[in-house]
């Protein structure tokens, strides 16, 4: 797949990041994870992102990376896209990237880079260092301390061919539009904030209309119908879901650092795929909010 042609696809329908599987004693579990994608695969997700933030690439290792990406790749090959993660420091960005072309992806999300601040240079240095690195496509992620600026994503755009999608998760308004005025059609454009249906109508009036779903990975039938309504301007649909299940499952996600993930792995472990624990320094969710995420999943019927 080249870059133009993964464009195509990131320009519509919902993507998803599936959790990755660990066992009992916090290690990768590739059948775990293969029968992960096995059941997400047919739900109708235009790619899957494996490794990706709700994947815990913070967490995973330089030597366990490239079977996760692999073990993606081999399980939904002829079902359906698969987008690695990458991120951290630059040269650990380049190396992960490169693994995935190796692998089979069909491209990468391009995450923030560890923990310091940089200027607008030193940002556009990475990201171009990443895309020159690879032939297939890159989508970068404007998120904590990668916030790229329209006149750099303009020069990133002149400079990378293969720098085809543009994720936000900061949720500025003021400067998500300001960079979609700039570059127009130069790229595709992914909503990426943590529970993005809640931001989902907003965002497509932006001229973002496609988005991440975290949720996916529990209640996949749920999600397709929200982001078929999203698609379709079902503001009845939307509201509905929003009021009977988003709304409070963000009370509970907040209750907690960390739990943007942690509540996903908790859902799915809830309607019987569980994913194993989270890895520190991420924490499990209390009984008693298990209990309040079980009572909202239920009300939603099977999946």
């Amino acid at each position: 797949m080249n870059p133009q042609e993964l464009k195509s696809i990131m320009s519509q329908g919902l993507l998803s990041f599936p959790l990755t599987d660990f066992d009992a004693r916090g290690d990768f579990n590739a059948r775990g994870y293969a029968e992960r994608l096995e059941w997400l695969a047919p739900y109708g997700a235009s790619a899957l992102f494996a490794a990706g933030g709700t994947g815990e690439f913070f967490s995973l290792t330089g030597d366990e990376y490239p079977a996760i990406i692999k073990t993606a790749v081999e399980t939904c090959r002829g079902k359906v896209p698969i987008i690695a993660g990458a991120g951290g420091p630059t040269r650990f960005a380049i190396q992960c990237a490169q693994e995935a072309e190796r692998a089979g992806a069909h491209g990468i999300l391009l995450l923030p880079h560890y923990l310091t601040e940089a200027g607008q240079e030193g940002l556009i240095a990475h990201v171009e260092q990443v895309c020159k690195s690879v032939k297939f496509g890159v989508i970068v992620y404007n998120r904590n301390v990668c916030k790229l600026t329209p006149e750099s994503l303009a020069i990133l755009a002149e400079r990378c061919p293969n720098l085809i999608g543009f994720k936000d998760g900061i949720g500025d308004i003021e400067l998500m539009s300001a960079i979609y005025m700039k570059m127009g059609e130069r790229f595709a454009y992914l909503g990426g904030l943590p529970t993005a249906e809640v931001y989902a109508a907003a965002y497509k009036a932006l001229g973002t209309p496609v988005y991440s779903s975290a949720v996916f990975n529990f209640i996949p039938r749920t999600a397709m119908d929200f982001y078929e309504a999203v698609r379709t301007d079902d503001m009845a649909t939307q509201h509905r879901l929003l009021k009977d299940f988003f709304m409070p499952y963000l009370r509970i996600r907040n209750q907690g650092a960390g739990y943007a993930v942690s509540i996903v792995k908790a859902g799915a472990k809830l309607v019987g795929h569980d994913a194993g624990p989270v890895r520190a320094p991420l924490t499990e969710l209390k009984p008693a909010e298990l209990e309040q995420l079980d009572a909202l999943i239920r009300k939603l019927g099977p999946q």
